[in-house]
């Protein structure tokens, strides 16, 4: 019998604070004495580097709440400063683990950053020498008079401010200055060691220059530093209706981005009182913005460090992925496609497989057209290469570029120029909407008919993220299904209007209504006592109909169980209201990137892949697809895979409480259970297993 839904309102938990929620679990990671200290520091790093992006892109509307006094609406003041207490509270955590736990124990271990007060004579004597060649000669400090007002500081860059004592050049008592550190320093250099020294010594770039101030302002008294670094809001608005050309508007927007509004100021934990306000005034900014630090301002640079050490004891055993073990290598890949449908589990499985299928159309002289569309691809951008290669080779060739990929414009702005200056078709996708669907389309000739190929992923064709990032990816010749992707391609260029399609799911046209469609059948079933069982992996959910849909599923009586990585706003198991959802997020040492939807509905079960998370801009305002997966032995696998493996996951997952909390999985095991990890589990199935291995 079901349970009686309750008369309360459902409440959604805050999407903010659940981002930070998350990021107080992949801190975890820092915390665990089992991992190499190395990859520690690199969890540090990555919590800071989510940080900035969640100031740059998430906190401009909450500050304007607080300074306008909001009382009422989705931002208030009392929410901004709930928020930045979490902030700080998390930030202090960070540098708890950075001071106490991480660098001690790599003291231990032969790796240390020497402050000037730590340094030998030896020591002390280099790093003058290094100061002095490197160093001050690309330092311009600034003193503040009416002729020199305070200078733009750039979003995120490294900067000193001083207060001098003693008189200028012409007799002004101006006594603050400024100090911008150029990025092109490198932010951690290693001392030389002794002869057969096994040690890894280092100073940061910003002890370097503090201990050396003073030869910056010859004839006055250095009374009070701090290094401080200030964080802009940096998400890029452009009225695609308003401009003529998306990328020119776009390439003036990335102008401006280091420049945005001041949203958080870091500086050293001693600084002064007079030398903080001084900078809160400057950058328009309240009390909670700021955050004293003890240590580096810039925990995101650490890489640097751990790039230097080489040491293989203090890292992660190195992971190699295995070669699909679907596809034999030297066979063609469109005899294989013939056969049926590839699956590809990256990383346990190589992107490699996939830059050799494109590879295969280049080469192929009865390839006649290939279509790709390209959201984020990396720094060595090698798909950039071959498709350029490609038109060289006389084949049609076009690129639906993503310009407005957040961080990654500038880099895709030069792709489309790179791709246009050798005569591919770059298109950018639908006014209003992100592409961020991926898909790469191959049309060949073979005997008097064409054929198409395609490949199509829940993740991005960056060859770097493609060792560190979860996802699913799929070779097919599916004529049904490449016959969808074809009209998509045919819809982004020419925006015709998108004709129905036989098996793809497109946002913004089809995915939600769909979603929300498959829920309330669940639904329907659960309350005439049949079977329903829903099954959802993803990156997030925060899409309120969608959310709200789940939970009237599970009052009617559907078993449901979230893979939600992030922010998830539905809160599980709350009496009346969600007891029959269950949420729980998996933070390994991989990022889970793959979107899963299954759905078993009194007996009739369906499975989708998607590049979609349950987000409003991802249903709403992005070009998103989602493709069945319909073999029966792909489909059990990706059961078994990525659903099975981590709802059973007793190590590197949490559960979501009624109260938005998240708890380790490994505190409700009963027992004597072993914690198992399904990332571990899917490594040692599939890594090491070199190519022809099947």
């Amino acid at each position: 019998m079901n349970e009686k839904p309750s008369t309360r309102p459902l409440t959604f938990l805050d999407r903010d604070h659940s981002i930070l929620a998350f990021n107080e679990r992949v801190l975890d990671w820092a915390r665990r004495a089992e991992v190499p200290l190395l990859e520690r520091l690199r969890y540090l790093s990555i919590v800071s580097s989510n940080l900035d992006e969640f100031f740059e892109v998430r906190m401009a509307p909450q500050l304007a709440a607080f300074k306008s006094n909001e009382r009422s609406g989705a931002q208030t003041a009392a929410g901004y400063v709930a928020l930045s207490d979490k902030l700080h509270a998390l930030v202090a955590q960070q540098y708890a683990i950075y001071n106490d736990e991480v660098l001690p124990l790599l003291q231990k271990r032969g790796v240390r950053i020497v402050s000037h007060g730590e340094r030998d004579p030896a020591q002390r004597r280099w790093v003058k020498a290094f100061f002095q060649r490197e160093v001050q000669p690309l330092l311009m400090p600034v003193g503040l008079d009416p002729a020199h007002p305070f200078p733009q500081v750039a979003n995120k860059s490294l900067n000193f401010i001083v207060r001098l004592k003693g008189r200028d050049a012409f007799g002004r008592e101006n006594e603050v200055a400024i100090v911008k550190v150029p990025r092109i320093l490198p932010r951690f250099v290693r001392l030389p060691g002794g002869r057969g020294s096994k040690k890894s010594v280092f100073v940061s770039i910003s002890s370097v220059i503090r201990s050396h101030l003073a030869d910056l302002f010859p004839g006055r008294q250095v009374t009070e530093f701090s290094q401080f670094r200030v964080t802009r809001h940096s998400d890029l608005a452009v009225d695609e209706e308003e401009v003529k050309n998306l990328r020119t508007a776009l390439r003036v927007g990335l102008q401006h981005r280091h420049y945005g509004e001041a949203l958080r100021l870091e500086v050293s934990a001693g600084c002064s009182e007079f030398l903080s306000g001084f900078l809160l005034e400057q950058f328009a900014l309240p009390p909670q913005a700021l955050f004293r630090v003890p240590g580096p301002v810039n925990l995101v640079r650490l890489n640097q460090l751990i790039d230097q050490v080489d040491e293989a004891s203090l890292r992660f055993e190195r992971h190699t992925p295995g070669w699909p073990v679907q596809l034999v290598p030297g066979q063609s890949f469109f005899e294989r496609l013939s056969q049926g449908d590839v699956l590809i589990h990256q990383p346990y499985e190589s992107f490699e497989a996939v830059l050799d299928f494109l590879r295969e159309a280049v080469d192929d002289p009865d390839v006649l057209a290939i279509k790709q569309t390209i959201y984020r691809t990396g720094n060595k951008a090698e798909m950039i290469e071959l498709l350029r290669e490609a038109v060289r080779r006389g084949k049609e060739v076009t690129a639906v570029v993503e310009l407005k990929a957040r961080f990654d414009e500038e880099a895709n702005i030069n792709y489309a120029e790179r791709l246009e200056s050798v005569g591919a078709q770059v298109v950018y996708g639908v006014v209003g909407l992100k592409t961020h669907a991926k898909m790469l389309l191959v049309t060949r000739r073979e005997g008097g008919a064409l054929r198409r190929y395609a490949h199509v992923s829940t993740g991005n064709y960056n060859p770097g993220t493609a060792r560190l990032y979860t996802d699913l990816s799929m070779l097919t010749a599916d004529r049904a299904l490449t016959a969808d992707l074809e009209q998509v391609f045919l819809h982004l260029a020419s925006q015709n209007r998108l004709p129905r399609l036989k098996k793809a799911l497109i946002a913004p046209f089809h995915l939600h209504k769909a979603m929300l469609e498959r829920l309330a059948r669940a639904a329907q079933a659960a309350r005439a006592g049949k079977d329903a069982r829903v099954i959802l992996k993803m990156n997030a959910l925060t899409d309120e109909p969608l959310a709200r849909a789940l939970a009237h599923a599970s009052q009617q009586g559907v078993n449901i169980d979230l893979i939600v990585r992030g922010a998830c706003i539905l809160p599980a198991q709350v009496p009346g209201l969600t007891e029959r959802v269950r949420v729980r997020s998996v933070i390994g040492r991989l990022l889970e990137h793959s979107r899963v939807f299954y759905f078993r509905i009194d007996g009739d079960d369906e499975l989708w892949l998607s590049s979609a998370d349950w987000m409003n801009r991802n249903m709403l305002r992005r070009v998103e697809l989602a493709w069945p997966v319909n073999d029966p032995a792909l489909r059990q696998r990706v059961l078994d895979e990525c659903l099975s493996a981590y709802l059973h996951d007793g190590k590197d997952a949490w559960l979501l409480q009624p109260d938005g909390t998240y708890r380790p999985a490994a505190a409700h095991r009963t027992g004597g259970a072993t914690q198992w990890s399904a990332q571990a589990a899917l490594m040692a199935r599939y890594g090491h297993r070199p190519q022809g291995d099947v």
